[in-house]
């Protein structure tokens, strides 16, 4: 499965609209948002997919987005989610709560600890957790999101850009 990897939207629609647009260009089946969603409106560009999302530190209107979510069919995990990864237990925060993260990481119950917060891509492995963030769609150049292979293990993080490529662009179509 081909699991689409987001974070840290802030509100920004145009970076969302290009991720996504991005991640089902690649065949994602899935997707989940670490969290920084920022409106309701974010949530849109998830309808009618397999996705979930945790708050962030600056999801500010939380009742507004369980119920926005609820409405589009979207898993809202709240701060802190577990979930079945194509076979595999899988963390979802944000990762501004240092002490779940230390907690989850010193337990190694998960294969996956997803998180965002820090705006920087990173793919590690601690123990027996591969802790990824996928960086981030506000406030970071470039603007990244990650795409995890679950059958072979690849993560691939990719830059997204805001402008399409024009038509006299030789490497456009």
């Amino acid at each position: 499965m081909l699991v689409g990897i987001l974070s840290d939207t802030h509100d920004n629609a145009a970076s969302m609209a290009a991720a996504m647009a991005l991640l089902r260009q690649r065949g994602c089946q899935r997707f989940i948002h670490c969290g920084d969603v920022g409106s309701p409106r974010i949530l849109d560009h998830l309808a009618g997919l397999d996705a979930s999302f945790v708050w962030g530190n600056c999801d500010w209107d939380r009742p507004a987005l369980e119920r926005h979510a609820r409405c589009l069919g979207i898993t809202c995990h709240g701060a802190f989610g577990e979930f079945d990864l194509d076979g595999a237990p899988a963390a979802l925060l944000h990762g501004d709560d240092h002490r779940l993260k230390a907690r989850l990481l010193a337990e190694q119950r998960h294969a996956y600890l997803l998180q965002g917060h820090t705006h920087l891509a990173e793919d590690r492995r601690i123990g027996r957790v591969r802790l990824i963030n996928p960086g981030a769609l506000h406030r970071a150049n470039p603007r990244t999101v990650a795409i995890l292979d679950t059958a072979s293990g690849a993560l691939e993080l990719l830059a997204v850009s805001l402008t399409p490529p024009s038509a006299s662009d030789p490497g456009a179509g």
